[in-house]
């Protein structure tokens, strides 16, 4: 069958050292709803989350609490992408903490050709091969009529950028560089990086696949240097880290600046680090609708433009808070 749409994830992952595990629930979960069996899907949640609050999916279309929301998330997903069919393609799996996520190319059928589309699936995992929650990631440009904008899935606890002292090796070195103040450290991000390694792997529809050589990637984060920290920060809010890949979930800390001058909103995103063999960033994966702010459509948001601008905004971010 022809492919309409490639992905090109399996590309950027590279070389992966790590097996899938075929019986992870959320890749159990993943062919369920691409089978239509929601049943098989439903079986794998109870109501309620083992220690507290509903079970839940949560999608970039919106939030599924308890079973009667996750089967009418289930029934839906296939005509959510416009789609007859589906499979599901592992790529990459990521395991510790009491998490999996498994990074797939979903292959949806769409009038006889087949839609590639990349996705972060975590599992937040229970006893006997169950989930308390489900949070998927793709881009706002894989699904028909979706708008830019992702309600922050996590509250912080406070609204301070990451701890890198909670990360190690490379991936430490990266974020210290990037997301700390006084700014981004460009020479250092570099350094974090081997001769050959990738970025990408979730481009907008229609969006070539970012340049993966040095030169390309460090006019991109001099680039970033220009708005980071001063627009924006990043608040980790999960850490799934197996020693090869650590796959961060996250929330945008935005400032005064950030919003009036660079019209920046609060967002979730997702990003993964894979290491090479020398312990260099081999891979960077990032999924997240930052810089689209401009094309939102505020009257498809789950929440008000007022509302949604006012979530973790910041003044600024003190000189002496996350320094290195």
């Amino acid at each position: 069958m022809l492919i309409r749409r490639k992905s090109t994830l399996s590309q950027v992952c590279g070389e992966v050292r790590n097996p899938v595990l075929a019986d992870s629930p959320e890749v159990v979960l993943m062919r369920a709803l691409c089978d239509g069996r929601t049943a098989d899907a439903l079986a794998l949640f109870e109501e309620q989350k083992q220690f507290g609050g509903p079970s839940a999916v949560d999608a970039p279309y919106g939030r599924f609490e308890g079973k009667n929301a996750i089967a009418g998330f289930a029934d839906g997903w296939l005509a959510t992408f416009g789609a007859t069919s589906a499979s599901v393609q592992p790529v990459i799996q990521t395991r510790s903490g009491g998490r999996s996520v498994t990074e797939m190319d979903i292959n949806f059928v769409v009038d006889g050709q087949i839609n590639q589309v990349p996705m972060f699936v975590v599992g937040d995992l229970r006893a006997h091969h169950k989930l308390d929650e489900v949070r998927m990631y793709c881009n706002f440009s894989q699904v028909p009529g979706l708008t830019p904008y992702r309600k922050p899935i996590f509250k912080p606890a406070h609204l301070e950028m990451g701890d890198p002292a909670l990360l190690t090796g490379a991936v430490k070195v990266y974020y210290d560089a990037l997301h700390h103040v006084p700014g981004v450290d460009v020479d250092r991000i570099m350094r974090s990086m081997g001769e050959n390694c990738l970025f990408g792997g979730y481009e907008p529809i229609g969006v070539e696949p970012h340049p993966s050589d040095r030169a390309s990637l460090r006019k991109t984060y001099e680039h970033m240097a220009t708005y980071i920290p001063k627009w924006v920060g990043m608040r980790y809010e999960t850490l799934i880290d197996d020693g090869v890949t650590c796959v961060i979930e996250w929330v945008h800390i935005v400032t005064d600046a950030g919003v009036e001058e660079g019209n920046r909103v609060c967002l979730s995103g997702i990003a993964a680090y894979t290491r090479g063999e020398d312990g260099l960033l081999s891979s960077i994966r990032i999924c997240d609708y930052a810089g689209y702010e401009k094309q939102i459509d505020w009257s498809q948001t789950p929440i008000g433009k007022e509302e949604a601008f006012s979530i973790n905004r910041v003044h600024t971010f003190p000189a002496g808070v996350g320094s290195r």
